[in-house]
């Protein structure tokens, strides 16, 4: 048997773009609860109340947390530059084009093996 512990991913929306995508295992996966447990707490607790300003703190750590799911899972992008420059996950995030920072995001969360409304957050 082989393994490949890394998935290759073609953008749907840009041609010639692809992206590496670390694939679930059983370390990867408590590397990623530990990571994200205390903002999903939080965003819980904010969630939970009825004030504008708790809405909106609660939707800034949603943002934080598909941040750190890119980041965690994204290994490479290849085929896109960003400011004149190989694309890394980090740059991607920071600088460049939203739709394929959402599609990344969606290939790391369809490995991870959320179900289609944990995806959705």
């Amino acid at each position: 048997m082989t393994y490949e512990s890394v998935k290759e991913v073609e953008s749907k929306i840009a041609p010639g773009v692809r992206f590496r995508i670390a694939r679930m295992s059983f370390a990867r996966r408590v590397d990623l609860m530990r990571q994200v447990r205390e903002l999903a707490r939080r965003m819980e607790f904010l969630e939970a109340g009825r004030e504008p300003g708790e809405t909106m703190d609660s939707t800034l750590i949603q943002v934080e947390v598909n941040r750190l799911y890119l980041m965690w899972g994204l290994i490479e992008v290849a085929g896109l530059e960003v400011d004149g420059a190989a694309a890394t996950p980090a740059s991607l995030a920071e600088s460049g084009p939203e739709d394929l920072f959402r599609e990344a995001l969606a290939a790391v969360k369809a490995e991870t093996g959320l179900s289609g409304a944990e995806r959705k957050n």
